[in-house]
C-alpha cells in the first residue's frame, strides 16, 4: 500500500513538474480567425492562424523568403509545367503519411467554386502525382510566379477531408459549417486542441512536427484570446494576462515602451489601405441618386480622393504609423515605384468643381461599409473620411461592423461604398491586379474581390499576359503599364500603406513578419 501510495505521488509530481516546464504563450488580436477551413478565406489572420496547424509546398521565413516546407525542392520542367519534390517522412497529426495524393487533393479543393483562393491559382490546368513524393503542376502556359502563389496554397490530409466529409471547401458568405470550421488536422508546427470562435483558440505543440529539429525550442502551447476593445487588450498585456499582442492601438504604443517588462517591434507592413467604390452599377443601391450612378462618374471619384485630407489622418488617426499612399500595393511588392505611389493634391476647392462639373453641386447621400475589428484604427479611418466628404456635400451613413459580417457582405456584393485592405502574400503586382482590378470572371478565376464593378479589356490583358511573361523587362512594362491604368481609371481611393507594430512581454522573443502575420514557430518564451 506504500510503495503504490508513493508511486501516485510521484507520479503528480512529475506530472506537476511537466505542466510546469511546459511553455505557454498567451496572445491576442482585436478579431480572430474567420474559419479553420484553410481554402475559405483569403483573409490575412484566418491565413496565419491555420498556418499554425497546416503547411504549403514553400513557405516564407521572417525576411519574406521562399524557403522549402513540404517541398525541398521545385523547378520548371517545360514550359507549362512545375516540378515539386516532397519532404520525405511527413506524417499528419493524426499519423498519416503525407503524400503526393494529398498534394493533388489540396490544390484541387483550392480550385472548388466556394475556395477563396481560386484566383491564386487560375492558372493551373492539372496537378498530377508523379509518384508519393513528386508532384507536376501544369498550367495555362508559361507561369514564372507560381512558386509565390503556392505560399498561400495550404495542404490537408485527403482522408480527413473525406472522413469528415469536407471535401470542398467551406461556402464562408452563405455562412456554411462544416466539420472543417472548427476542427483542423495537418503536417504544421501546431495542433488545433480547442476552437471556440471569437472566445478562445487552444493549440498543442504537434509530436510528430517534421521541423522539430529545426524549430526546436517555440512555445509548447499558444492559447488564442481575441479582445476587442482596445483598451481591454493593453490592460491584458500590461497585467500580464498575455504575452503579445498583435494590434496593440497606435495611441497606446508610447506607454507600452515605457511600460517595465514590455516590448515593441515594429515594420513596414505588405498592406494597403483603401476606398472602394461601385462604379459599375446602373444606380447604387445605398445613395439617394436614382436613375444613375455618381460613382460612374470620374470626376466624383477624383472629387472624393482630392478631399480626403491623408496628412491629418496619418498625424491625428494613426500616430503617424502609416505612410500616404497613392498606389494600393506597398514597397517591397515587385512593380512599385516612388513615382507612382504619388498622391493627387488634397484640394477641397477643386474638389467641390469637380462635383458641380458632374452635375452634382449639392452632393449626395451614400452608406459607407467599414470594418471595426480587422485593419489598426479602420473605424476611425471612416469616421475621419466621413467628415471629409462633408466638405464637398456627399452625407455618409456610416455602417461599422466586425469582419464577420463586412466581408461576407463585400463577397455578396452587397455594399456601394466600402473601406479594405489588401496585402500581397507573393510580393509581386499581379497579385493584386488580378484580385482587385480585373473584371470578375468565375469561370477564369479572376476579379473575385473587384466589388467595384471595375471592367477594362486593356487591364485584364495586362494582367493575363504578366502571368505567363517570362522575359522580367517585358512584364516589368506590363506591370508598370497596368498600374498607369489603375490610377487613371480610379475605381479605388487610395489613403495609406501600414506600418505595424507588435507589442509583447520581454519574456517573448519572435521576429516580426512585414506581412503581419506572426509564425509562433519561430518564436520563443521564457
Amino acid at each position: 500500500m506504500f510503495v503504490a501510495r508513493m508511486a501516485a505521488l510521484a507520479a503528480v509530481v512529475l506530472g506537476s513538474a511537466s505542466i510546469a516546464e511546459a511553455k505557454t504563450l498567451r496572445w491576442s488580436s482585436q478579431g480572430d480567425a474567420l474559419t479553420m477551413d484553410p481554402h475559405a478565406q483569403n483573409e490575412g489572420p484566418t491565413g496565419a492562424m491555420n498556418a499554425h496547424v497546416y503547411d504549403p509546398l514553400i513557405s516564407r521565413d521572417p525576411s519574406l523568403a521562399k524557403v522549402p516546407a513540404l517541398a525541398v525542392s521545385w523547378k520548371p520542367i517545360a514550359v507549362d509545367t512545375w516540378e515539386f519534390k516532397l519532404r520525405p517522412d511527413v506524417k499528419f497529426s493524426d499519423g498519416t503519411p503525407f503524400t503526393a495524393a494529398d498534394v493533388v487533393f489540396s490544390y484541387n479543393r483550392a480550385l472548388a467554386p466556394t475556395s477563396d483562393f481560386r484566383s491564386y491559382i487560375s492558372s493551373i490546368k492539372e496537378v498530377k502525382a508523379v509518384d508519393p513524393l513528386t508532384v507536376h503542376i501544369v498550367t495555362s502556359g508559361p507561369n514564372p510566379i507560381l512558386p509565390d502563389y503556392t505560399t498561400s496554397i495550404l495542404i490537408m490530409s485527403k482522408a480527413w477531408a473525406e472522413k469528415h466529409n469536407v471535401v470542398k471547401p467551406q461556402s464562408y458568405k452563405d455562412k456554411e459549417e462544416t466539420y472543417a470550421v472548427r476542427n483542423a488536422m495537418g503536417t504544421g508546427p501546431y495542433t488545433l486542441k480547442q476552437r471556440d470562435p471569437d472566445v478562445r483558440t487552444v493549440m498543442a505543440k504537434n509530436p510528430t512536427y517534421w521541423g522539430a529539429k529545426e524549430f526546436p525550442g517555440y512555445p509548447d502551447e499558444l492559447v488564442y484570446t481575441p479582445i476587442k476593445e482596445p483598451a481591454t487588450r493593453v490592460a491584458a498585456l500590461i497585467s500580464g494576462q498575455v504575452d503579445f499582442v498583435l494590434d496593440a492601438p497606435l495611441q497606446d504604443i508610447a506607454r507600452i515602451r515605457q511600460t517595465p517588462g514590455l516590448k515593441t517591434e515594429e515594420t513596414a507592413q505588405v498592406r494597403s489601405i483603401f476606398l472602394g467604390l461601385d462604379m459599375g452599377a446602373a444606380e447604387l443601391k445605398y445613395s439617394d441618386v436614382k436613375g444613375k450612378n455618381p460613382f460612374a462618374d470620374k470626376r466624383v471619384r477624383q472629387a472624393m480622393y482630392q478631399a480626403i485630407d491623408i496628412d491629418a489622418i496619418k498625424a491625428k488617426v494613426m500616430r503617424n504609423f502609416v505612410a500616404p499612399a497613392g498606389l494600393i500595393t506597398s514597397p517591397g511588392v515587385h512593380g512599385h515605384t516612388k513615382e507612382l505611389d504619388k498622391r493627387l493634391k488634397y484640394d477641397v476647392a477643386a474638389a467641390k468643381k469637380l462635383m458641380a462639373d458632374a452635375g452634382y453641386p449639392n452632393g449626395f447621400s451614400v452608406t459607407l461599409d467599414c470594418p471595426n475589428d480587422r485593419y489598426n484604427n479602420d473605424e476611425q479611418i471612416c469616421q475621419a473620411v466621413t467628415g471629409m466628404l462633408a466638405q464637398i456635400g456627399i452625407k455618409v451613413d456610416l455602417q461599422a461592423r466586425s469582419k464577420t459580417l463586412h466581408f461576407p457582405k463585400l463577397q455578396k456584393k452587397d455594399s456601394s461604398f466600402f473601406l479594405l485592405g489588401w496585402g500581397v502574400p507573393t510580393l509581386d503586382s499581379h497579385y493584386v491586379l488580378t484580385f482587385l482590378y480585373q473584371a470578375n470572371d468565375a469561370a477564369k478565376k479572376v476579379g473575385s474581390w473587384n466589388f467595384t464593378g471595375y471592367s477594362n479589356a486593356k487591364m485584364d490583358e495586362l494582367a493575363d499576359g504578366m502571368l505567363k511573361e517570362v522575359d522580367q523587362a517585358k512584364r516589368d512594362k506590363m506591370i508598370a503599364e497596368a498600374w498607369q491604368l489603375a490610377i487613371a481609371d480610379m475605381p479605388y481611393l487610395p489613403l495609406h500603406h501600414q506600418l505595424i507594430v507588435w507589442s509583447m512581454s520581454d519574456k517573448v522573443t519572435i521576429p516580426i513578419f512585414a506581412n503581419d502575420s506572426p509564425n509562433f514557430k519561430y518564436s520563443k518564451i521564457k
